[in-house]
């Protein structure tokens, strides 16, 4: 990788620090604090939550009815969702500690904090916590198929691809054969120093 793309890829990542940093500082238009795994509204705040909740049988009427008709095609998807978690969640247990990967923790990546909204019913809350697990679930997957590329394999692509995870752009080019075993395992060191 030549300098100017390596420095345009750290100038990226202290951007992205920066901007998450700035999002937490940002002063919230909800009057919100995070206690723990709590998170704690207002007072006024709680109580126009309460009165733009929708109960369940006018929720029922006014959803669109195609939701309801493939409701019992989007939740099973957990069958696979959860047997997927399962395994992966083992392989990073077993193989990690022998490769001296860092673990990926998974509560970075599956939160569930929709459930305390009080203007969703319990139906839009049961929704918000599948959608919950599910994206954070590809995500923890990511990260982890993400750190065993890093460890085994980090080359890019020869043909552009269209989504990547967040080590891909600081691979090896494609065909960069020189000192690659040296490289390969200057990656593999970096993935046991992780945050």
């Amino acid at each position: 990788m030549n300098d100017r793309i390596q420095q345009l890829l750290d100038q990226i990542t202290a951007l992205e620090d920066d901007l998450r940093t700035a999002l937490s500082e940002q002063p919230s238009t909800m009057f919100f604090q995070i206690k723990g795994k709590r998170v704690e509204f207002e007072q006024s705040i709680k109580e126009t939550h309460r009165r733009l909740k929708r109960n369940f049988f006018r929720w029922l009427i006014t959803d669109r009815p195609q939701n309801l008709i493939t409701g019992p095609i989007i939740y099973a998807m957990i069958i696979p969702l959860i047997i997927t978690d399962i395994f992966i969640t083992f392989y990073q247990l077993t193989c990690f500690p022998i490769y001296g990967i860092k673990k990926v923790r998974r509560g970075d990546y599956i939160i569930f904090d929709r459930q305390q909204l009080s203007y969703l019913n319990f139906i839009e809350k049961f929704h918000c916590t599948y959608c919950a697990y599910g994206t954070g679930m590809i995500a923890y997957i990511s990260e982890i198929v993400g750190r065993t590329e890093q460890y085994f394999c980090p080359i890019k692509h020869a043909r552009k691809i269209l989504s990547t995870h967040s080590r891909y752009a600081r691979f090896l080019d494609y065909g960069d054969a020189e000192d690659y075993e040296a490289k390969l395992e200057q990656y593999r060191r970096a993935l046991g120093n992780e945050k």
